[in-house]
């Protein structure tokens, strides 16, 4: 009797021990579960608390530039000579330069990405489309001085050849070089928005008589316009912002100007230039560094939010 009443005593104490055990690992994974919200949450705000370093910084140093120049003769001057007797810092030529390269890269891209992303969607087999797809994007991979100097050293020839009067040092080769840089986005991008839309809207426009070209004008590519404009504001945007093809390709003269046979200046091709420079800092053209990059950031900025825009404006929902 007493043998089986010190038996329960020592089960008891396994399980209490047992119970407290549980207990204490419940508890730590408690306060695990409550960590891990707060901890994901700071890295969420990296990307936001960098974001606000940035515009800080710009904001400031912007301040400081206007301080000592007029900001309408900064964006209505037509004349940039930083380091002259008597400087002039109009950004209009950097402006028209970045807008001309941009043009052009969207004009060569739009098509070629849309017609690219058609095929691969509706005509090319799985087959065909896993080969193809890899192929194109690698495009996306290679760095970007190497397009600059594919741009400079082959296609500038090129074109000088059939345009006799082109400059060696131009906006019309980095901008057909930088068109080519963002196929793979364009193509991709807009190749996924057509994938998105439902094959019983296709099998409904052939069953009523649509051929396949019909299908893909009428029914795929209006399905998928916010998708395919967003890849085409995303690609104007990336555009905008590249940097190495028009420093090596377009020369840093910065002429305003609309004859795209001449060398211009971008905007992030004089960001190089200053930085890379003798400009000391805390000085009038220092400080016009940062108001181009503000200006380029807003430029930028701009063409993200009208992506999201038409990205919501245009969506479909199946």
């Amino acid at each position: 009797m007493a043998a089986n009443t010190k038996m329960k005593d020592d089960n008891t104490v396994q399980v209490r021990e047992l119970i407290d055990q549980k207990k204490q690992k419940k508890s730590f994974a408690n306060l695990v579960e409550k960590a891990i919200p707060f901890f994901l949450f700071i890295i969420t705000s990296i990307s936001i608390f960098t974001t606000i370093g940035i515009i800080f910084t710009l904001l400031t140093e912007t301040i400081e530039f206007f301080k000592r120049v007029p900001i309408l003769d900064f964006f209505t001057g037509n004349t940039l000579e930083p380091l002259s007797q008597d400087p002039s810092f109009g950004v209009l030529p950097l402006i028209t330069g970045t807008f001309f390269s941009s043009v052009i890269a969207i004009i060569v891209a739009a098509p070629i990405g849309l017609m690219s992303a058609i095929y691969l969607s509706e005509y090319a087999s799985d087959r065909v489309k896993k080969t193809i797809k890899p192929l194109l994007e690698v495009l996306a991979g290679i760095p970007t001085i190497v397009y600059g100097f594919f741009a400079f050293t082959f296609v500038t020839p090129i074109l000088r050849e059939i345009i006799p009067g082109l400059e060696p040092t131009n906006i019309l080769s980095p901008g057909i070089v930088m068109g080519i840089m963002i196929i793979p986005m364009i193509a991709s991008m807009s190749e996924d928005a057509m994938s998105s839309v439902p094959n019983s809207m296709r099998e409904g426009a052939l069953g009523l008589g649509a051929t396949k070209l019909e299908v893909t004008t009428r029914v795929v590519i209006p399905a998928a316009l916010s998708g395919i404009i967003a890849s085409f504001v995303l690609g104007i945007s990336r555009a905008i912002g590249e940097t190495m093809i028009v420093t090596i390709a377009s020369g840093s003269s910065k002429n305003f100007t609309f004859d795209i046979t001449q060398s211009m200046q971008t905007m992030t091709a004089y960001i190089v230039e200053v930085t890379g420079g003798d400009a000391p800092a805390g000085s009038t053209i220092y400080y016009s560094l940062y108001a181009v990059a503000m200006t380029l950031f807003v430029f930028t900025l701009i063409m993200n939010l009208a992506a999201r825009y038409i990205s919501r404006r245009f969506r479909e929902e199946y």
